[in-house]
């Protein structure tokens, strides 16, 4: 029997009705399945959050004269980045064997980033300044900022590389590349090690303070 045209407005208004809900329940199922993705995106520390305390604080603030010239480092900077400064100036050798590595590393999905790397005498006084402001003392500066006279950095000699993917990468593989970790409490310092290759990293100096050569 043919449907009068109040049932048929009546059907249609229920269809109407049941595509509302429907799209109502689909939004709810949406939004429940996606904010804690976003929530924990947006939650999630940067990669900068690991880096050592000096640069974490003194590189992101005011620098007065000191620039990329003396070695502040940009972020987003990699061992491949010959217009930087504190990357052009490496010595030959380290900034070889860490090129090498990091064109290994994509294997593991891993990239290396440059926290620091060659240092102006400048700039090195500055960054113990502020390790001195932050913890009070000199002795206890020490233990993560040298001097100008004994740095690595500023011989270039010396490399603080990011992030935790790149140091948990290289603290497995580094000695392959003549890469070592010198100090237990730096995960991000390494410099060239040649024996390495044969003989493994030499055992790791607790802090700077146990290094030979910062002792004045």
């Amino acid at each position: 029997m043919p449907q009068t045209p109040l049932s048929a407005r009546t059907t249609t208004r229920r269809i109407h009705r049941l595509l509302v809900i429907g799209l109502i329940v689909i939004t709810a199922i949406t939004a429940t399945l996606i904010y804690p993705l976003l929530k924990s995106s947006s939650s999630a520390p940067s990669p900068s959050s690991s880096a050592p305390f000096a640069l974490d604080s003194l590189d992101r603030a005011h620098h007065g004269a000191l620039g990329e010239a003396d070695g502040v480092v940009p972020d987003g900077v990699t061992v491949f980045d010959d217009a930087v400064p504190a990357v052009a100036n490496l010595d030959p050798n380290l900034l070889t064997a860490l090129r090498q590595a990091a064109m290994d590393a994509p294997d593991d999905r891993v990239e290396f980033y440059v926290y620091s790397g060659w240092r102006s005498p400048d700039y090195q006084n500055h960054l113990l300044h502020e390790a001195v402001s932050e913890y009070g003392s000199e002795d206890e500066a020490a233990r993560w900022v040298a001097t100008a006279a004994t740095s690595p950095h500023v011989s270039g000699d010396a490399i603080d590389v990011g992030h935790s993917d790149a140091t948990a990468w290289l603290s497995e593989h580094g000695a392959q590349y003549w890469l070592c970790q010198i100090y237990g409490n730096e995960a991000w310092h390494y410099e060239l090690r040649p024996e390495a290759i044969t003989h493994g990293c030499p055992r790791m100096y607790a802090d700077p303070t146990q290094d030979p050569r910062m002792q004045p």
